[in-house]
């Protein structure tokens, strides 16, 4: 079996599939801010339920970025821990790639898949992907403007939290905004499946995830 774990956004959502690609239970927290408290909860509330005893895991995956510094470190870490307790194999998988997969499932041939995460301001993590999951554009931060993806002349068909803030530069060549799309361990944990045949193993002891730009801290408002 194959626990997948996304954690980076503020969804939440664990996975367990087969070694042959078979979904057998998932499941999301939609509350922000609390991925470090439920994270653990809902790994033992999913093996559980699917009558599974962690000794009988054979890997583990792990949303590899971009997203929030703060979840995918929580991921990371939980991944990492759970890989070294139990001496199995760490997956990583691209959280672009992952939200292109869950798309491609319902777009045209020719359409050209944009997943966009938000990254503040008019900037955004894409990439771009063929319905086959080809990739066109590696994974990166991206400040959004009128000629944006210009190049683009298929349609473009892009999602994800940093995407609606993009509509008014997009709207006006043949592209199509789908709403409501987040990152799933279900489509990580697909993609796992894949890597875990091909021994696509990270390191346990050093891998870090993809972050694509380095962390800023805020300073938190003052409470009135």
């Amino acid at each position: 079996m194959i626990l997948s774990i996304d954690t980076s956004t503020t969804v939440c959502s664990v996975a367990l599939h087969t070694l042959e690609g078979q979904l057998l239970s998932y499941y999301e927290q939609h509350i922000d801010k609390s991925h470090s408290e439920y994270l653990a909860v809902m790994i033992q509330n999913i093996t559980e339920n699917a009558g599974i005893k962690m000794s009988e895991l054979s890997a583990v995956a792990v949303s590899e970025g971009p997203g929030s510094y703060t979840g995918l470190r929580i991921g990371a870490s939980t991944a990492k821990g759970l890989c070294y307790t139990l001496d199995i194999p760490l997956l990583g998988v691209s959280t672009l790639k992952s939200m292109a997969l869950q798309i491609s499932y319902t777009t045209d041939t020719d359409d050209i898949i944009c997943p966009m995460l938000d990254a503040r301001r008019m900037e955004v993590y894409t990439a771009l992907y063929t319905k086959s999951m080809e990739e066109l554009l590696s994974p990166q931060p991206m400040i959004m403007d009128e000629n944006s993806l210009s190049d683009v002349k298929e349609r473009l068909v892009y999602f994800g939290n940093g995407a609606e803030k993009c509509q008014e530069l997009l709207e006006n060549r043949p592209n199509k905004l789908i709403k409501n799309i987040v990152p799933s361990a279900q489509f990580i944990g697909e993609l796992a499946v894949e890597r875990y045949k091909a021994e696509d193993f990270k390191d346990v002891a050093y891998w870090e995830p993809e972050y694509l730009k380095e962390f800023q801290a805020t300073t938190p408002r003052k409470r009135l």
